[in-house]
């Protein structure tokens, strides 16, 4: 925890309760859309009718059960229809996305926007228990790196009005090695806690085969937020490798996607999958983040019971 860090808001603090068990985020992330698409018809993504990622979606999401602390969906396709489907059940948290699909910039300055008609407001309306940012991000971009920025400060903006957590989601791109990759990372974790996100959702900072435990300290060493990992399309043996040295150096716990979910894609074998492949894999995530992982209340200033004023509500 940083000395001088303002004291989490009250709201976010309840709504973190929700998110995390034991302080710990084990969490099932699937918002892909585009992503989705191309898992199910690389050849013609566009091809695919939404009923199709819908149904995926709380299938899975019914299919872990409470397994997961929460989970982590689309406001497009699967947070709204999680709710009034009854596909979620109670006790498990809610997490919407807030970014639209697609990218713009130069590949070499990438900058994006938030979804039309979605922000924070209409996501605390629905109930959520906090908002995910997902955004292409590098600290030395110039007029690109100042994009992005705004549009997390922004968003900090309406989520301490809501008292609604940011979980921001940095991803890098264009890199040119694994040194750009660890330093690009770190340096992400640090800007963006400073700017106030509550909770940040990170690829691993390195895609080699050494220097794991380095990096990840590094990484618990900027982190102004606790920080969880993310798999970004890695195979599940190797995010299972990764998240075990993440949580030794004081990660709090993951939001898992397509290392998790992917042996599930097939409609006629889903509820099999589910049950040889993916609770499995979730229950062996989930064992080594209690085992290892860093309670999120760890990394923030908690508030005084004292100082709580119910007129300032």
């Amino acid at each position: 925890m940083t000395e001088g860090m303002d004291a989490l808001q009250p709201g976010k603090m309840r709504r973190l309760q929700r998110t995390a068990r034991d302080g710990l985020f084990t969490v099932l992330a699937i918002d892909h859309r585009d992503a989705l698409r191309l898992e199910f018809q690389p050849d013609d993504p566009e091809g695919v009718d939404p009923s199709v990622l819908t149904a995926f979606k709380l299938g899975v999401v019914a299919g872990l059960g409470t397994r997961p602390s929460a989970v982590l969906l689309d406001p497009e396709y699967s947070v709204g229809q999680a709710v009034t489907g009854r596909a979620l059940p109670p006790g498990v948290g809610l997490l919407s996305a807030l970014e639209a699909q697609g990218y713009e910039g130069a590949p070499t300055a990438r900058s994006q926007s938030l979804l039309d008609g979605w922000g924070v407001d209409q996501a605390a309306r629905l109930g959520v228990d906090g908002v995910k940012l997902l955004l292409l991000y590098r600290p030395d971009r110039g007029a690109a790196t100042r994009h992005q920025e705004d549009l997390v400060r922004e968003v900090v903006e309406s989520c301490r009005r809501t008292e609604v957590p940011l979980f921001c989601e940095p991803i890098p791109y264009d890199l040119d090695d694994d040194d750009d990759r660890r330093r690009v990372i770190v340096t992400a974790v640090e800007r963006l806690g400073e700017l106030g996100v509550d909770v940040l959702k990170v690829p691993f900072p390195v895609g080699g085969d050494t220097g794991w435990s380095e990096a990840c300290a590094e990484l618990s060493a900027a982190a102004e937020a606790p920080w969880t990992l993310l798999s970004w399309g890695v195979s599940y043996e190797r995010f299972r490798e990764q998240l075990t040295a993440a949580c030794e150096a004081g990660a709090s716990g993951f939001l898992v996607g397509r290392a998790l979910w992917r042996p599930a894609l097939s409609p006629n074998d889903r509820e099999s999958a589910l049950r040889r492949a993916v609770v499995p894999r979730f229950d062996e995530l989930t064992d080594i983040t209690r085992r290892l992982g860093r309670p999120w209340w760890d990394a923030v200033r908690l508030p005084e019971p004292a100082t709580f004023d119910r007129r300032a509500y």
